[in-house]
């Protein structure tokens, strides 16, 4: 018997987070995905008039043509998949991982030439089709939230098929309010920063981009950032975790990184220029989440969080930095990670993870949780 969920989660997936219509092509990326659910995808995208194309991955046969990958590999996989993506007006990607450390050992070199070559077929996707990425629940991402297998499965969907129609009219007021902000500063314990986000306006992610959602982002002005952050989250890029990532910024760029592994951070930040500037702020709010599990679509909606991203820039909120690289590192400010403050223009907007101004309060977890 198939999980009901399962069901409920293909629905909006279809009807709310990518709107199929009659007609549309939609790409379904299915990566160590139940057969079951994508049977469910399938329907639901048919049920809907669209047009179903199924890709299945596993991770272990990636790791494998990652590994040797070269330029002339990854040029072949750009060009067939760019062609592939140029056909649709959707894509639903399901990411699933027995190990996500997967990738660990796949060399730093090899990961930095795929994503420069085949980095316009993310840009077309991104930009040209109406998308949504989520991960898959699986014993390895139960074991990073600290979490039973079944126990986290219950959050999962509880968390992927919230009531985001909701957030958005909560979320609206920080998006104006990101759109009119210059100034911002961040303080907390061993963070002092400051940047401006004038002209570059800001994008609610409500559940139609990515699940789970419940964040504003907007992008600092690229040569704007000064100060120092240290994030509080453990962080997973290229197969490889950071923790303790510290990063200190002169004029928009990194001048200095550091973290449990040095090395292979600074060997990220160095794939390209634009690696060491950053091209996303963004603040979480997902009452569902409050603790990193080493799974960015989970870690960056944490309630009272916050995330920069060095490398590149979305073209909704576009500071023109272009990079490889995109990599969303955390730092939670509730007390019990340490607290700290937020302020747009010398507002305070957040304290202790918390929205002060009284628009916002409806962003506070007691106001989004349905129970």
């Amino acid at each position: 018997m198939t999980d009901p969920r399962y069901q409920k989660l293909a629905t909006l997936l279809v009807e709310y987070s990518t709107q199929l219509k009659d007609g549309d092509r939609a790409l379904l990326d299915m990566i160590d995905v139940p057969d079951e659910f994508t049977i469910q995808l399938v329907r639901a995208v048919r049920g809907a008039g669209a047009i179903p194309l199924v890709e299945v991955r596993h991770t272990r046969v990636n790791r494998e043509l990652l590994r040797d990958t070269d330029e002339k590999h990854a040029s072949l996989v750009r060009d067939v998949e760019l062609a592939r993506m140029k056909k649709m007006q959707a894509y639903i990607a399901i990411r699933g991982a027995a190990n996500a450390n997967e990738n660990a050992d796949v060399p730093s070199e090899q990961m930095a030439l795929y994503s420069r070559l085949t980095r316009p077929v993310l840009n077309y996707r991104v930009n040209k089709t109406r998308w949504c990425v989520l991960r898959w629940p699986s014993p390895s991402m139960a074991q990073g939230a600290g979490m039973s297998t079944e126990a986290f499965e219950d959050l999962f969907f509880d968390v992927c098929t919230m009531d985001y129609r909701k957030m958005a009219r909560a979320m609206a007021p920080l998006e104006e309010r990101m759109k009119q902000a210059d100034k911002v500063s961040i303080q907390g314990p061993g963070t002092e920063l400051s940047f401006s986000i004038k002209g570059i306006g800001a994008k609610m992610c409500k559940g139609d981009r990515n699940i789970p959602d419940g964040e504003v982002f907007s992008c600092p002005v690229k040569d704007s950032i000064n100060g120092h952050i240290q994030f509080n989250t453990p962080t997973l890029y290229s197969g490889s975790k950071f923790e303790n990532v510290y990063l200190e910024f002169k004029d928009g760029k990194i001048v200095e990184a550091r973290s449990n592994n040095t090395r292979r951070l600074n060997e990220i930040l160095n794939t390209d220029p634009g690696a060491r500037y950053v091209g996303e702020f963004s603040l979480g709010f997902n009452p569902y989440i409050l603790n990193p599990m080493c799974d960015i679509l989970f870690d960056e909606k944490i309630a009272g969080s916050l995330h920069l991203t060095p490398g590149q820039a979305y073209e909704e909120c576009n500071n023109g930095n272009r990079s490889a690289v995109h990599w969303d590192m955390v730092l939670i400010q509730r007390p019990e990670w340490g607290g700290g403050e937020i302020r747009f223009d010398g507002e305070l907007i957040r304290k202790d993870g918390l929205f002060v101004p009284k628009d916002l309060k409806g962003l506070n977890p007691e106001n989004l949780r349905l129970d």
